[in-house]
């Protein structure tokens, strides 16, 4: 039986498989159905009607993305009924939608727009509500602005939160010309479960869901003369940033990023790839005194599997939802906030800068690492730690803002003190990454060989799925680890918090094996980061992983712990892995949250 039907769009035969959906053939063919509701990440919904079609035999209008292409189906995807139907559906948006444009964030990367553009709204036949409406902008988290006003009530923010996080901090409220998406009895999304993940601005069709940003706040410490302002850039910010000034997806753009930053006027630009070394050594340490202690001294109470802490989206995830297991994460903060630590007391001493005067700014793919930079623990230096976080997308509006011609950019290189890295610190930037990274070296520690994976690259962590495993044997260790002999590291990788679901649930039932567990709150990991290049796809997002690997695999140096710079921090000022000032710094607890 032929696993393929055949219909007809615009006149034109075409044959697709059997439970393709009409927007589906459309595409394959080359057409556009404009669409608002859909989005390739989400369950199908059909809520908002703009992708209507009309087939050949049918009274009403049928939704391109839900509805199957049937045998010798007919469809016309612009005719006059259709052309009429998607422009009084855009009217009927925009009758509702906040449509003062030049003041949103989203101006001229909002899908609304783009439509009521497309269309040539030039007129309103609707009665305009939303100036009528009792509409509230939620301000209080220090991530994400929610302003209903500009809701256009599609639920891809809904269905984001459950079907990739499973968090459901959002929902639909109410019913009818009342209905609204709101939180737990519509508190602050800083008062609810939300992990500041930023998936729902990723996946938000207009301004209603974006990120709080601090531009103005670091241009006003750029421009002060008695201000020392420090950068680090996170891994996946370069291969993400070309896409907001028109490159490639997918294009590394690390020279020219750093290029960029000095133009802008900060002090000294670094990279978060270096702590994201430190974290290797901090962390595989960790992992092996508790293999230590669990196998050679048969202590029980150690907690094993260990998970990885990098994520903060995840690390407010466990905190709300498995709040009796926060002891298995490792106790190392994430690079960015290791990296604040050592700005203002390392950096400090070593340049002669008082860190009263120090402004430490971090650009990253990330929505949630604001909310980290903001917590109470992350003050360890005598100061905060982070003092503004932007995202890819706020460092991007800077750069136009600046008039830079970025392609136009020489490539520069990261200042030095702390802005040496290796390939395993740039792999941090994809799913898998850290504990490939982590692998690399504590293997190298144990035996003195490197990871029997040819170019050190371990691919059984790599790749889309939402779980991976990977299991690695070792056999003839260093003397001082002769009891790891035989022992099969077992080892997990789970990216979009509903898969972080299925692991812990693992670990919550006893069935699980693992050793180590890495967790990254968002699809991808950083690369797909909420603070990344709007839009997102699943397509997208391996070419940003490609990039990712193509950089580690050009670095001269790909193991955390050959780091020249690492060496020196310890032999200066850190003196051991988890030693005292170490400890101090670079570690830290977490608390147990209210699940709501």
């Amino acid at each position: 039986m032929s696993n393929t039907i055949h219909v007809t769009i615009n006149g034109i035969a075409l044959e697709v498989e059997k439970g393709k959906t009409i927007l589906d053939a459309a595409n394959q063919a080359g057409m556009i159905i404009p669409t608002l509701c859909f989005h390739k990440d989400l369950c199908i919904a059909g809520n908002c009607r703009v992708c209507v079609v009309e087939v050949s035999g049918q009274k009403r209008l049928a939704a391109a993305c839900a509805t199957p292409c049937e045998e010798e189906m007919e469809i016309q995807t612009n005719s006059l009924k259709v052309r009429n139907s998607r422009k009084h559906i855009i009217e009927l948006l925009l009758s509702e939608h906040n449509a003062d444009c030049t003041k949103c964030y989203k101006n001229g990367n909002c899908e609304l727009q783009e439509l009521a553009s497309e269309y040539k709204i030039m007129t309103q036949d609707f009665l305009r509500l939303a100036p009528m409406k009792n509409y509230t902008i939620d301000q209080f988290s220090p991530s994400i602005i929610k302003d209903d006003s500009k809701c256009i009530r599609c639920q891809r923010c809904v269905r984001t939160c459950a079907e990739l996080q499973g968090v459901n901090a959002l929902t639909v409220a109410y019913k009818g010309d009342e209905m609204k998406i709101a939180s737990f009895f519509e508190k602050a999304m800083n008062d609810v479960v939300c992990t500041n993940c930023g998936q729902c601005v990723n996946h938000c069709p207009t301004g209603a869901l974006v990120e709080r940003n601090y531009i103005e706040e670091v241009w006003d410490a750029i421009s002060d003369p008695d201000k020392h302002v420090v950068v680090q850039t996170a891994p996946a910010v370069r291969v993400g940033l070309g896409e907001e000034m028109g490159m490639e997806v997918g294009s590394r753009v690390t020279g020219k990023m750093v290029s960029a930053l000095k133009r802008l006027g900060f002090n000294a630009v670094l990279d978060t790839d270096f702590t994201a070394d430190l974290t290797i050594i901090e962390e595989g340490t960790e992992l092996l005194n508790r293999l230590k202690k669990a196998l050679k001294e048969k202590d029980n109470s150690v907690k094993l599997p260990m998970a990885t802490s990098c994520s903060p989206g995840w690390i407010k995830y466990i905190e709300h939802m498995y709040p009796e297991f926060l002891e298995h994460l490792s106790t190392c903060k994430s690079p960015q906030q290791m990296f604040g630590a050592l700005v203002k007391t390392y950096y400090a001493k070593a340049r002669k800068i008082d860190p009263e005067n120090i402004v430490s700014v971090s650009i990253m793919p990330c929505t949630a690492k604001k909310f980290e930079a903001n917590r109470p623990e992350m003050h360890d230096s005598g100061y905060r730690d982070v003092d503004y976080v932007l995202t890819t997308r706020e460092l991007a509006i800077m750069i136009k803002q600046a008039g830079i011609d970025f392609k136009k950019l020489p490539d520069e290189k990261f200042d030095r003190l702390m802005g040496e890295s290796t390939g395993a610190g740039v792999i941090f930037g994809a799913t898998g990454g850290v504990m490939e990274a982590a692998l690399r070296t504590a293997y190298e520690l144990v035996t003195g060989r490197e990871v029997p994976f040819e170019n050190l690259n371990i691919t059984p962590v790599r790749g889309m799925e939402g779980v991976r495993q990977a299991t690695i044997k070792i056999e003839n260790p260093l003397t001082q680890w002769d009891f790891l002999d035989g022992v099969e590291l077992k080892c997990a990788v789970a990216h979009g918090l509903v898969n972080a679901q299925k692991v812990m649930d693992e670990v919550k039932s006893g069935t699980s094996q693992y050793h180590f567990i890495e967790v990254m709150a968002c699809p991808g990991g950083c690369l797909g980061g909420g603070g990344q290049p709007i839009p997102t796809s699943p397509e997208i997002r391996e070419k940003r992983m490609e990039a990712i690997y193509a950089e580690d695999a050009g670095m001269p140096l790909r193991k955390s712990h050959e780091n020249p710079e690492i060496l020196k921090i310890y032999q200066d000022f850190l003196g051991e892995p988890l030693g005292l000032k170490s400890h101090h710094l670079l570690h830290t607890k977490y608390i147990g949250r209210d699940r709501l």
